[in-house]
């Protein structure tokens, strides 16, 4: 997951609304979002090489995103797979709170990654890199491979676009979303982070979309709990950038 944007605890029809995108290499196997058979209780999508996810939602409405933290230098072999994180939070019952006293713990298990954890009612933001936490704030918020609105171009791009849309928008549309973070534009080179990759692969990454010939945007997933606790679950799945199919879910949590 490389993008996640989202508007919290501030819209009169929705608690929490949720647009991001998972970037990974188009080679790597993944099943698209289902409620899990050995996880009834989780509707996620699924990497099937680590058998983890990174952003899903269960019945009893708890919600879990994580994004990698870029930075080529930081030696990441033989780590856990960091999409059990996400795994293990919506299976359990634990406590929020303590949740987040556990990742600190194993926060060196990991390669570097940022997760947003929760419900509609409380969400937190951790990174283990830099051993930061939030408890995130009503508005709009996004988070891509720093930290919680690190001012990157698709970060910033990102965050006016959806706070520009739901504030002017009691009923919210999955489509209207979706459109947000398709946004393939390319930042200048003058705006592009340096966390050192190079500054050719610095623009390809810069859109809120990426398409690159072995990599990109895998998924993008819509996600709306109103104030009745309804779930609008929405994800479309792409193939070298090319839409390939897209389903929705809905549900009342449990």
């Amino acid at each position: 997951m490389c993008l996640i944007n989202l508007h919290y605890n501030d819209h009169p029809t929705y608690k929490l609304i949720i647009a991001a995108n998972r970037d990974e290499f188009y080679q790597r196997p993944t099943a698209s979002a289902h409620f899990w058979k050995d996880e009834p209780n989780i509707l996620a999508g699924r990497d099937l090489v680590e058998m983890g996810t990174w952003l899903g939602i269960s019945r009893q409405g708890r919600f879990a995103a994580l994004t990698n933290f870029r930075n080529p230098k930081l030696n990441e072999a033989a780590k856990i797979s960091r999409g059990e994180i996400v795994r293990q939070y919506l299976a359990s019952n634990t406590p929020t709170a303590e949740f987040l006293e556990e990742l600190k713990i194993t926060r060196n298990n990991y390669a570097g990654y940022n997760i947003i954890f929760g419900n509609a009612d409380e969400l937190f933001h951790f990174n283990n890199i830099l051993d930061e936490e939030n408890r995130i704030g009503e508005g709009t918020h996004a988070l891509s491979n720093h930290t919680l609105d690190t001012p990157w171009p698709k970060v910033r791009r990102g965050k006016k676009m959806l706070h520009d849309y739901v504030i002017g928008n009691s009923k919210i549309e999955t489509d209207a979303l979706f459109k947000i973070i398709s946004n393939a534009e390319i930042a200048d080179d003058k705006e592009l982070p340096q966390t050192g990759v190079g500054i050719e692969l610095e623009r390809m990454l810069s859109p809120l979309f990426i398409k690159m010939p072995e990599y990109g945007t895998r998924s993008s997933t819509v996600l709306l709990v109103d104030h009745q606790n309804h779930v609008t679950f929405a994800e479309r799945t792409y193939v070298k950038g090319e839409l390939l199919k897209e389903e929705t879910f809905s549900f009342q949590l449990n």
